[in-house]
C-alpha cells in the first residue's frame, strides 16, 4: 500500500492486463484513490474477479473482456469505457506475454505472440484511446515495459527483450506527438517484482530484495496524477536498483 495519498475522483481508467499480478494491482489501486475503473483481462472470469473486488472494496469497476492485440476488440472496449463512465483520463498498459528461451529454438508464433500483445497491443490501446482523450482535452497514458528492455537484456527471450525495448521507443514518440493534445505517455520498467510464481534467492540489485506489484503501482499512480505533469516520454525503472548493479 502506498504512504502516499491520490485523489482521482472523478477520473475514469482504462487498466489492460488487470486479471493479475500488476495489472491487478494498479487496477485496485486506482479504484481505492477514487477512479471509476474498467478493467481488461483476456479471462473474462479473471476480469470479473477483480471488478467484484474492487466493487466489494466500494470501488467502481466495470469488467470488461478483449483481446489486445485485436483492433476491433480495442476498439469495443475503449467505446464501452467512455459509455460506461464518459470520459477516459488514465489508460495503463499493463497485459503482457512472457516467452523465455533461447533464440536458435523460439518459434515464430511465440515471436509473433509476444510482440503483438507487448507492443501491438499497447499501440492499438493508445491510439484509440489517445483519440478520445485528445476530444476530452487532455489524458495521461502509462506503458508497463521491463527494464529487460530498458537497460539490462535477460540471458535468454530476445522476443520479451524486444518487445519492451520497442515499447520504451513507443512511448517516448507517442509522448512527442500526443503532447500538443495534452496527452502524457510515460513508461513504468520493473525489475525483480515478485509476481504470482514463487521466487528463491536473493535478486541481484542494490536493495537486494524482490519488489511488489504495489510498488509498482505506486509509480503508475504518480505518473498518473497531477503532481508528474510536467513529466511524459520517460521510462521509469521500479527495480530496487537493478539497473545499477
Amino acid at each position: 500500500m502506498s504512504d502516499f495519498a491520490f485523489n482521482f475522483n472523478g477520473k475514469a481508467a482504462v487498466v489492460t492486463g488487470a486479471g493479475a499480478d500488476i495489472g491487478r494491482a494498479i487496477a485496485l489501486a486506482l479504484a481505492a484513490a477514487g477512479a471509476s475503473v474498467v478493467v481488461n483481462d483476456i479471462n473474462p472470469d479473471r476480469a470479473d474477479k477483480i471488478a467484484d473486488e474492487i466493487t466489494a472494496l466500494g470501488g467502481k469497476a466495470t469488467p470488461w473482456q478483449a483481446d489486445v492485440t485485436n483492433r476491433f476488440q480495442v476498439g469495443s472496449l475503449v467505446e464501452g469505457a467512455r459509455d460506461a463512465y464518459g470520459r477516459i483520463d488514465l489508460l495503463v498498459n499493463a497485459a503482457g506475454a512472457l516467452k523465455l528461451g533461447p533464440m536458435p529454438g523460439l518459434d515464430e508464433w511465440d515471436w509473433r505472440r509476444v510482440l503483438e500483445v507487448n507492443m501491438t497491443g499497447a499501440f492499438f490501446c493508445s491510439q484509440l484511446a489517445g483519440r478520445v482523450m485528445a476530444e476530452e482535452g487532455g489524458g495521461v497514458i502509462v506503458n508497463i515495459a521491463s527494464t529487460a528492455g530498458h537497460p539490462n537484456p535477460l540471458p535468454d527471450g530476445v522476443a520479451y527483450v524486444a518487445s519492451k525495448a520497442g515499447l520504451v521507443g513507443m512511448t517516448k514518440q507517442c509522448a512527442r506527438e500526443f503532447a500538443p493534445l495534452h496527452i502524457r505517455v510515460n513508461a513504468v520498467c520493473p525489475g525483480n517484482v515478485a509476481l504470482t510464481a514463487a521466487l528463491d534467492g536473493t535478486p541481484a540489485n542494490a536493495q537486494a530484495r524482490y519488489g511488489t506489484p504495489e510498488e509498482v503501482a505506486s509509480v503508475v499512480l504518480f505518473l498518473c496524477s497531477d503532481a508528474a505533469r510536467f513529466i511524459t516520454g520517460q521510462a521509469i525503472n521500479v527495480d530496487g536498483g537493478e539497473s545499477m548493479v
